[in-house]
């Protein structure tokens, strides 16, 4: 069990680079790190929470297509800002939005928990495995060297983001590119993670209780993962 103390020192330790922030004056995050999870495969709950969240994406959408709804208009600028087509690398909120149509993934106990709450409160939401990260979280602009573990063809592969993508990274490498749009396997959430750090981005539209309430439901949920589970809490921003 992690003391609450180390999760605040790892937090602490957090960065949003002035580049960032040059694109986006407006970015904002939440970052949650959670220890004595109860992990697990998906669950009744989960699938519950997330029948909901779909349900609120079709109310969502349906006087206004994805595109114009404003937390991912947003969004779309801010893929554009630094080269990105959004039309073709998706901002993970309008992701699981257009998904939520035909029903939204069920992964995990954790990952089916973020998800459900990135659709409900409009936000864009990854969860790491805090065990696997070397060094804390850094939201910065790529060099193009930096290593990102992904998946092509069914396989492992080593791939490099663009020069001046934005990516979270840490010591090792990218664990997540183009902001928010297609996290690494080296820190994803499996069925046997117990420490985790969920980063909760926003941008203009989203008001800073708006996005405050989104991590409060997000971290009231864990902790009813376990008898044990201690967490920390930092909002960055520019």
């Amino acid at each position: 069990m992690t003391d609450s103390g180390v999760l605040e020192e790892f937090l602490a330790g957090a960065v949003v680079g002035a580049d960032v922030l040059a694109l986006r004056p407006d970015y904002r995050a939440v970052l949650l790190a959670v220890d004595g999870l109860v992990p697990g495969p998906s669950d009744d709950d989960g699938d519950a929470f997330l029948r909901a969240a779909e349900d609120a994406a079709r109310e969502m959408l349906r006087d206004v297509p994805v595109e114009e709804v404003p937390h991912v208009a947003a969004w779309r600028d801010a893929y554009r800002a630094f080269g990105a087509k959004p039309q073709r690398t998706r901002n993970s909120l309008e992701a699981l939005v257009r998904r939520a149509g035909a029903g939204l993934p069920r992964v995990n106990r954790l990952t089916d928990l973020y998800n459900a709450v990135s659709v409900l409160h409009r936000v864009p939401l990854g969860g790491e495995d805090l065990t696997r990260y070397a060094g804390p979280p850094r939201l910065v602009r790529a060099t193009g060297s930096e290593p990102f573990d992904t998946t092509a063809d069914g396989g492992p592969v080593v791939e490099h983001p663009e020069p001046g993508e934005v990516v979270w990274c840490d010591d090792a490498g990218v664990t997540c590119r183009r902001w928010n749009w297609r996290q690494g396997r080296r820190t994803q959430l499996r069925e046997d993670t117990t420490s985790a750090l969920f980063i909760l981005d926003a941008l203009g539209p989203l008001p800073d209780d708006a996005l405050q309430a989104a991590a409060d439901d997000l971290l009231t949920r864990l902790h009813r993962l376990g008898p044990d589970v201690r967490s920390a809490q930092r909002l960055v921003r520019g």
